[in-house]
């Protein structure tokens, strides 16, 4: 099982471990940095013994990654991996970002269902099965999402099920959800967004979340 070192620290940029298996083009490490895409959260960018990662899956419990053919790496080996942060504290803020929205809107809307996310570096999004524009009602979501970015709130980020890798992320007073994500310590981090309703089908409504 690959140690999943970004959840015990988001914020580390760097980590000294070992090639575990290696098939082909794909290796697999003791433990990694370096997030695999899951929940709609796009997997990190960055390199293992300088050589630059072109994707990574989950697989069980470990993650796998696939590197250019001929990287040469060897199980046992010791490796270096970086992380390319910049994009990593992008993902993270809109991360957040997007599961407040979230939570807010489903409190405005009961019933509302969420049918899909992706959390990419330059946005967020989150579509929901809905018949009506959800427009009317952004500013007042937004108006809230910022009161609870000023706030400058801790957030916690823990296990409910170790065995499992169940995780989630709580900020007191507001919600408790399960995510097995990468977050943020506080949420003053997030800074300014900007929030746009997008229809993309017949009974569905879009909210689009940037950084501003």
């Amino acid at each position: 099982m690959t140690r999943k070192i970004f959840w015990e620290d988001p914020y580390r940029t760097e980590l000294a471990t070992q090639v575990a298996a290696v098939d082909g083009d794909e290796v697999t490490l003791e433990a990694t940095i370096l997030y695999a895409m899951s929940g709609g959260q796009e997997s990190d960018a960055g390199s293992i013994a300088d050589r630059p990662v072109l994707e990574a899956r989950k697989a069980g419990a470990d993650i796998v990654y696939r590197l250019a053919p001929g990287h040469g790496l060897r199980p046992g080996e010791p490796v270096t991996l970086r992380l390319d942060w910049e994009r990593r504290y992008r993902l993270m803020r809109l991360h957040l970002a997007a599961e407040i929205v979230l939570e807010l809107t489903s409190r405005a809307f009961p019933g509302i269902e969420k049918i899909g996310a992706h959390i990419a570096a330059d946005k967020a999004r989150i579509d929901f099965a809905w018949d009506a524009s959800l427009a009317p009602a952004l500013p007042g979501i937004a108006l809230a999402a910022e009161a609870i970015i000023a706030a400058d709130h801790p957030i916690v980020s823990a296990f409910s099920d170790e065995p499992t890798g169940r995780r989630y992320w709580e900020i007191a007073g507001f919600a408790r959800v399960p995510c097995g994500g990468t977050h943020l310590s506080r949420t003053g981090e997030i800074g300014a967004l900007a929030l746009k309703r997008a229809n993309p089908g017949k009974g569905k409504e879009r909210i689009e979340i940037r950084l501003a």
